[in-house]
């Protein structure tokens, strides 16, 4: 393919040689030159993205989650997609917003970085395109790195007729951009590979997801999760196969694209590329250019990862913290610590059940957003997989904490699902998630053994569904593969195997 004409075709913004130069670097299709080398499996990201552009709900498509899960990857599948049909090279501008020097010396840099395509690739504006019947695709990655990115976003979707895919893996700054370009944004939610994810790239077929994207309406009625059990049972030995993989390795692609390599180089990598480059890089500079402590942010994820799982209360985990660090800390700056992580998405912070929690707040549940940064950083393989539990059973109090963790990770990934925790209370036992769909609460149990006591693994459940005000038709215990069912029909019973089959 000829080169763009080098004159304008009406005056554009004077982008610096070097930021113009990155552009083009990270545009090859423009000059006829090939995309970066893919990955030939694709995570369900890919086919959810394709959906999306083609229903045209929204102008613009937003994927949020944390570093290395295959935001990028997806992205340039999509592209490579979108030019294979043949979409006119000229008609997809993709920036990569992180760590560009040249970029943050632009004043609104993604309105003068459209601009300059316009002009000197484009040939005409976006809604020229548009009318010559040629749709046009804007693709940001890493947007949150810029200032104020959203209401350039929102002036970009008003004003053009366009397509924008935007990817960010910082949680509040998402939300707050979210927020502004309400009624103009579809969200999606992109964790670690889910166990049908696993096994494509292991070469293992389990199928679609069981919830598909279009909506939660199903997680309300109890024969979708009579039927997820159903189809568990049915994919039995390949999903124990993916869930053993799961389990030694937990769910980032790089641990599951290098199967040659020993844990110890995954996890020095998953240590150097995610954890690391959130503490030193992405979460050192907060509001007003205020640096951020290194130590206490790392400090605080050894911390998250030892209550994976659990409800620690702030002045517990201050106490903790000022014993390491040998600094003065109080209850408020864990908690902000605690937010910021979250923000990183490495973990999600799971709020309490608030209509029952009117007097006395409780404290956030934490769940890590994968168990194999567990196992990195604290240099500690904590198993999943019941026959090596069994082998393992000192294990199993510390694996049934992960369960949980892994369970509560898993829900919070379903987009724009209501996801909270009930703490145990004098009378009202514990609930370990709670599901809020409407007027429905759906409460979850996470028992992690093969034998179950009917009376003593269900009291937390059959306590919140006996009483009105929850509104609860139905409650769901997760157990290890293998185990029992209960009497009371009002609990379906899912190894957790099977409930990682939704995603």
């Amino acid at each position: 393919m000829a080169e763009p004409t080098e004159l304008p075709l009406f005056p554009g913004p004077n982008l610096s040689p070097a930021l113009v130069l990155d552009l083009r670097r990270m545009n090859p299709w423009w000059t006829g030159h090939s995309l970066p080398v893919l990955p030939p499996t694709r995570r369900h990201l890919v086919g959810e993205l394709h959906r999306r552009l083609d229903l045209r709900l929204a102008p613009a498509l937003l994927v949020r989650g944390p570093r290395q899960v295959g935001k990028t990857t997806a992205q340039l599948q999509l592209l490579a997609d979108l030019l294979a049909r043949g979409v006119p090279p000229r008609n997809i501008l993709r920036l990569q917003a992180d760590e560009l020097p040249a970029l943050t010396e632009v004043k609104e840099p993604l309105l003068r970085v459209v601009d300059w395509y316009e002009s000197a690739v484009l040939g005409g504006t976006l809604n020229d395109a548009a009318r010559r019947g040629e749709p046009t695709y804007l693709f940001f990655d890493e947007v949150q790195n810029v200032d104020d990115w959203a209401p350039q976003l929102n002036s970009l979707v008003d004003h053009a007729t366009t397509q924008v895919v935007a990817a960010g893996s910082a949680a509040l700054r998402i939300e707050l951009g979210r927020d502004s370009l309400a009624g103009r944004i579809s969200t999606l939610e992109a964790g670690p590979l889910s166990l049908t994810e696993i096994g494509a790239f292991r070469g293992l077929d389990l199928g679609a997801p069981f919830l598909s994207d279009d909506g939660l309406e199903p997680l309300g009625a109890a024969e979708f999760w009579r039927d997820l059990g159903e189809h568990g049972r049915t994919l039995a030995a390949a999903r124990d196969q993916a869930f053993r993989w799961f389990s030694e390795r937990g769910g980032y692609p790089l641990a599951h694209q290098r199967t040659a390599a020993d844990w110890a180089y995954v996890a020095d990598q998953l240590n150097e590329t995610v954890i690391r480059r959130v503490i030193q890089h992405d979460l050192r500079r907060g509001e007003s250019g205020q640096r951020r402590d290194a130590a206490l942010l790392a400090e605080m994820f050894r911390l998250a990862c030892r209550y994976a799982g659990q409800a620690p209360r702030p002045d517990a985990l201050a106490r903790e913290a000022r014993r390491a660090l040998g600094a003065n800390l109080g209850s408020n700056r864990v908690r902000q610590y605690l937010r910021f992580l979250g923000d990183s998405l490495l973990l999600r912070l799971v709020k309490p059940l608030e209509i029952r929690l009117k007097a006395s707040r409780g404290s956030d549940k934490i769940c890590l957003s994968d168990h194999g940064l567990r196992a990195s950083w604290l240099q500690e393989v904590v198993p999943l997989d019941a026959a090596e539990l069994e082998r393992q059973p000192q294990l199993l109090p510390l694996a049934g904490r992960l369960a949980a963790s892994v369970a509560g990770a898993a829900l919070s990934t379903i987009p724009n699902l209501d996801l909270s925790h009930l703490p145990g209370r004098p009378g009202e036992p514990e609930v370990d998630f709670v599901l809020t769909l409407g007027a429905r609460r759906i409460p979850l149990a996470v028992r992690y053994q093969r034998r179950l006591d009917p009376l003593a693994d269900t009291e937390g459940l059959r306590t919140f569904l006996e009483k009105s005000v929850n509104h609860a038709p139905f409650g769901l215990l997760i157990t290890q593969a293998g185990a029992e069912t209960v009497a009371d029909p009002r609990i379906v019973c899912l190894p957790l195997a099977t409930l990682l089959l939704l995603r």
